[in-house]
């Protein structure tokens, strides 16, 4: 998933709660789902984040060799500034690019 690409908000914003369980008629289901999904995204930003950081890692680390590095601070930046996982988790739930089942209810 390009997350670059994403129309989730940046900030917090009041949902309602009827547009929430509309699509599973459980409350409680949709926030599981949801809540499932952000781990997930929340997994794969910061395992991108690890491997793009790992290349400025140096083997010698001194106190007194601290320095900045402008491209590691660029990419952190950039990071930062993404929306947050479960902010991108809801979007994709209104937006129905979240493939969920519930074995529970499925007819045998």
């Amino acid at each position: 998933m390009d997350y670059k690409k994403t129309t989730a908000d940046l900030t917090t914003t009041t949902r309602d709660l009827r547009d929430i369980d509309g699509k599973t008629g459980n409350i409680y289901e949709s926030i599981a789902i949801i809540s499932k999904r952000a781990n997930q995204i929340s997994g794969e930003i910061k395992e991108e984040l690890t491997n793009k950081l790992a290349e400025f890692a140096s083997t010698t680390d001194n106190l007194e060799e601290i320095f900045e590095n402008r491209e590691q601070i660029e990419i952190s930046r950039f990071y930062e500034r993404l929306p947050k996982p479960s902010l991108i988790a809801i979007q994709e739930f209104f937006d129905d690019k979240i493939y969920y089942r519930n074995p529970n209810t499925e007819t045998k």
